[in-house]
């Protein structure tokens, strides 16, 4: 087990930073590839652990992945489905492992998946996605932590989603495409990655309009070819980059990020006294002068991100006056307030809404991320703090941010990693 030491910063972050391929995006792209026997070549693809959790599933499932990290290339093809079930131990790791429902459904007719894995955050169940498949045809059985979901014809629907989820969208687009007629998913989530899933799957011949809505409207075609997919920037780290100028009082240019994915999070920095400005290299984030409190809700995109509600409660705890922040997504993500508790922030939780009382400073102490973006803003409070933070448990930050320690140290911080 490794762990970060972070020392804390006189000076704020300065240089500039290439923000990766988006890990949400790439993963149910690769789940995509189970329907074809085609080859397909995923590019812009960021050498984290879910995606090599995600390899090791298709592995499993007979396809042949090729995963070349140092180009960041993908390449898939599942001329045979050898079985059209999913690994538990391989599926337990992450959420994005249930993806390959939708997709083997299509493809199969037949699917057989733990219950999804990933952070602990709160409750994820993965009703939604069931209640789509079962409209389109589809039979599921669930026991032992297995879901076992058949279907002799998938037909198209009409589905309405109780919640914009994104994973359910993402897997009734994944099922959608090979049925036979057509599929309306209304109260559809959003996002930019759902968009991206979107342009790769018409790559492959699928007939799919309304992405980036909340209609996404589907038309069964007979089959899938294969293609070529450069993956979008990933907007959270983007977002944590962002933060971590804004924290440390730097000037950050963010090259490939994409200031339309990125208009909830500008909108906040701006409240924040944070500068953005889009240039022909990427985005500029700088800071010059004091931090002030926001009020903050995370929603459904366009709202402002779950993901990115950590980050600025690190932020927030270094603002002066009184911010408060409300989880709306998920019930269980404000488990990193503890930890920054520990290095001195002033944070009281009443069930989904925090209240942070900016301090002076924090300082380092030995803290603990409980999950992705929880570790990530633990970082952002150590680049912030005086003295060493020590955090643990950075398999979790690993699971979402390629070398973030080597990026961080081209911006000027000092972090390294050290044995447990």
């Amino acid at each position: 087990m490794e762990k970060f030491v972070v020392t804390g910063m006189e000076n704020g972050l300065r240089g500039r930073v290439q923000i990766s391929g988006s890990k949400n995006a790439v993963l149910p792209i690769l789940a995509a590839c189970l329907l074809t026997q085609d080859i397909c070549e995923i590019r812009n693809v960021p050498p984290l652990l879910d995606v090599e959790h995600m390899a090791e599933l298709l592995c499993a499932m007979g396809a042949k992945v090729d995963f070349d990290k140092e180009k960041e290339i993908v390449t898939v093809q599942a001329e045979e489905i050898a079985q059209a079930e999913g690994n538990y131990e391989a599926a337990g790791k992450m959420r994005a492992s249930f993806l390959a429902a939708g997709a083997l459904l299509g493809r199969c007719g037949q699917a057989r998946l733990p219950l999804p894995g990933g952070c602990q955050i709160g409750s994820r169940p993965v009703d939604l996605h069931l209640k789509g498949f079962q409209i389109m045809g589809a039979k599921n059985r669930q026991e032992h932590g297995m879901v076992e979901l058949t279907a002799k014809n998938l037909k198209g629907g009409e589905i309405y989603l109780d919640f914009p989820s994104v994973g359910a969208t993402e897997n009734i687009m994944l099922a959608a495409v090979l049925a036979k007629g057509k599929t309306v998913i209304q109260n559809a989530a959003a996002e930019p990655e759902i968009s991206d899933l979107a342009d790769f799957l018409r790559k492959m011949g699928a007939e799919i309009e309304g992405d980036g809505t909340d209609t996404i409207t589907i038309t069964g075609v007979r089959e899938l070819h294969g293609a070529v997919h450069t993956v979008i920037p990933d907007r959270i780290e983007a977002g944590t980059f962002m933060t971590a100028a804004a924290i440390t009082g730097g000037d950050i240019l963010l090259e490939h990020a994409k200031e339309e994915h990125l208009k909830p999070v500008i909108a906040k920095l701006a409240e924040c006294n944070v500068k953005t400005e889009n240039t022909e290299d990427g985005l500029r984030v700088y800071r010059k002068g004091k931090l002030h409190p926001i009020q903050l809700k995370t929603m459904p995109y366009p709202g402002f991100p779950t993901d990115m509600q950590a980050q600025f409660m690190s932020l927030m705890a270094v603002a002066k006056g009184t911010s408060v922040i409300t989880e709306t997504v998920f019930e269980n993500r404000f488990m990193h307030a503890g930890e920054l508790q520990r290095m001195g922030a002033d944070i009281k939780i009443d069930s989904r809404s925090a209240v942070i009382e900016g301090v002076e400073g924090l300082t380092g102490a030995k803290v603990r991320a409980t999950d992705l973006r929880a570790g990530a803003a633990l970082i952002l409070s150590a680049l912030a703090a005086k003295g060493d933070t020590e955090i643990s448990d950075i398999y979790h930050i690993e699971r979402g941010y390629h070398q973030i320690d080597e990026k961080l140290r081209q911006l000027g911080a000092e972090i390294r990693r050290e044995e447990e």
